[in-house]
């Protein structure tokens, strides 16, 4: 389960109320400084934009690729560890409007994470140190320390211990 807030709303759909959510300018400025880190080769000066502007907490040595989404609405909710990959036009939502409520909950990505490109990570969710997350997948759920997960929905592929035993393989064939 997910761990997001409940915010009910009458009348309208959710997003029909967006500025009764989140304030206008805060948007407009997110908007620009997204767009222009997304498109920013300087990974460092990325880091730095998320940091100061979008006050995103962002581990040392994280490298968010190129077209990198973070939520454009609530991305302080967000916090990236250290050293991890964010994938090509990977999407990470801190919020999602429905119908009749909108809901907010924090992203924890954690240390030494793999995300691969075009993956979209929903509010609420934690991925553990060392999680390797496959290209495509929808992150709808935690994901366990040292798993490599995939697919739509996602799905354990291979827990931290079966991860473990194939880099164990694998470097006794490299050493042969």
């Amino acid at each position: 389960m997910r761990k997001t807030e409940r915010f009910p709303i009458e009348g309208a759909n959710s997003l029909w109320h967006i500025y009764k959510t989140v304030p206008f300018w805060k948007v407009m400025r997110n908007f620009l400084v997204i767009q222009a880190a997304r498109y920013t080769p300087f990974l460092a000066l990325k880091n730095w934009m998320y940091r100061v502007f979008l006050n995103m907490s962002v581990g040392e040595k994280t490298s968010f690729a190129l077209m990198v989404m973070p939520d454009i609405m609530f991305p302080e909710k967000i916090s990236v560890g250290t050293n991890t990959i964010i994938g090509y036009n990977t999407t990470i939502l801190a919020h999602e409007y429905l119908i009749k409520e909108y809901r907010l909950g924090p992203v924890a990505i954690g240390d030494n994470v793999l995300i691969g490109a075009n993956t979209t990570i929903l509010p609420g969710v934690e991925i553990g140190d060392e999680a390797v997350v496959s290209a495509g997948t929808l992150v709808h759920k935690d994901v366990p320390a040292g798993s490599f997960v995939g697919g739509n929905p996602m799905k354990i592929i291979y827990t931290k211990e079966e991860m473990d035993e194939r880099r164990k393989t694998d470097s006794q064939f490299r050493n042969e």
